[in-house]
């Protein structure tokens, strides 16, 4: 984005709140082994704090802020093109070339620093994108019904077919195949998994052996995570886009709209997530259910409510938040690639065995201490440097890569 070039300050102020959040969902997956990020009893039965911390986190957090986080890249891609060819630049070249890198980085975040990259993703995502830039908004929601159609659809057949294993009710010559996957699931994400332990020994082990892992045993994840959540992450990226185009998501519509868009995305989401975790309590949190709720069943609720978040913090930016405090949010959205991979470096050296070693040691709700701490770093650096600087570190880095040109980077002071 050119630093000359007109801004959206709530679009930049949203930005800022959505890295912010996507902190919070990731927080667990930074401390804690994997299995634990969707199944609070993957190590043991959890005691009730953990327990409370993680239904609040199941149904106001997860996959929200990642939901968010999608919607605005989809309305930046669009931001981006419709600069490109302002500035008399070929729109797809500029498009693809930003893809480019993305993905480098991406990969190079996974195996390097943390394998919760989303980059990739929507790098790939991004090659998509495009072309369905020029479509109107009644036809970007239309067209991401099928993405979202898909996205549960694969997902909740496998989801349908274990369920129906577990409880017997498969032909005998179908059960065989569903039943060792259903051993290999219970495994992987089921309570008191064994992986648990072997992912503590591996995360406070050297930066060697990490990275060893990453391109090893789990060097195929990221065509595998582009497999199963492409199809979310295009409708809500298009449903992103569309609000872009609606004026939403630039600040534009009155303060009662906001209001009644909030109060509809929590209405329509809250109560079936409530429900879809109480179902995983009950269910003993076995991996079919965690593995239903939270990659299929969940996907509707979670939109409306990415949604209703993104409605009720546009009325906030709107009408609650101070021009100070406006002014850091937007900043530190200007920056959110830089801050987004800043926090993988420093979430990482705090707990891993190479840093701090805290690795699987901290609760659940302790975990948002560190989450506050990072938080604040954000707002308290991000506007400072972009008071003297165009861009963040890795945007300008990115910018430069995808022009194959070294960007002015340091601003001009003005004589008074």
């Amino acid at each position: 984005m050119g630093a000359s070039a007109t801004r959206y300050e709530s679009l930049d102020a949203i930005r800022g709140v959505a890295v912010m959040g996507i902190l919070a969902m990731n927080i667990v997956a930074f401390a804690l082994p994997f299995p634990a990020y969707g199944n609070p009893a993957a190590g043991g039965p959890p005691g009730d704090l953990d327990l409370a911390t993680w239904f609040f986190n199941f149904v106001a957090i997860d996959s929200k802020m990642r939901g968010m986080f999608s919607m605005l890249f989809g309305a930046s891609t669009l931001l981006v093109i419709e600069r490109a060819m302002a500035g008399g630049r070929g729109a797809a070249g500029a498009h693809y070339s930003r893809m480019f890198w993305l993905a480098v980085f991406g990969l190079g975040h996974f195996y390097l620093i943390w394998f919760g990259d989303i980059l990739f993703l929507y790098a790939m995502s991004g090659l998509l994108l495009f072309l369905f830039r020029k479509l109107s908004v009644k036809a970007l929601l239309l067209w991401s019904i099928p993405f979202f159609l898909i996205g549960i659809g694969l997902p909740g057949s496998l989801w349908a077919m274990l369920s129906m294993a577990e409880a017997g009710s498969l032909p005998p010559e179908m059960m065989a195949g569903m039943k060792e996957a259903l051993a290999e699931m219970n495994a992987d994400m089921g309570p008191d998994t064994p992986t648990y332990a072997k992912d503590i020994a591996i995360y406070l082990g050297s930066y060697a052996g990490i990275v060893g892992h990453r391109t090893g045993e789990m060097g195929g994840d990221p065509l595998f995570f582009l497999v199963m959540f492409l199809w979310e992450t295009m409708g809500l990226m298009l449903v992103g886009m569309a609000l872009f185009k609606s004026r939403m998501l630039t600040g534009e519509w009155d303060a009662a709209r906001y209001r009644k868009w909030a109060l509809w995305g929590f209405l329509i989401g809250v109560p079936p997530l409530a429900g879809l975790a109480l179902y995983q309590v009950n269910a003993g949190f076995s991996a079919v259910s965690v593995f239903g709720a939270t990659m299929a069943l969940s996907i509707p609720f979670d939109t409306a409510m990415t949604i209703g978040w993104a409605a009720l913090i546009m009325l906030l930016i709107k009408t609650a938040a101070s021009d100070a405090v406006r002014a850091r949010l937007a900043a530190t959205g200007r920056m959110a690639f830089t801050n987004y991979l800043t926090t993988s470096i420093v979430m990482t050296t705090i707990f891993y065995g190479y840093g701090l070693g805290l690795f699987g040691s901290v609760g659940r709700l302790p975990l948002y201490l560190f989450c506050l701490g990072m938080w604040a770093a954000m707002l308290l650096w991000s506007k400072p440097w972009l008071d003297r600087f165009h861009y963040g570190p890795l945007e300008w880095l990115w910018r430069s890569l995808s022009r194959w040109s070294l960007q002015p980077m340091r601003k001009t002071a003005v004589v008074q």
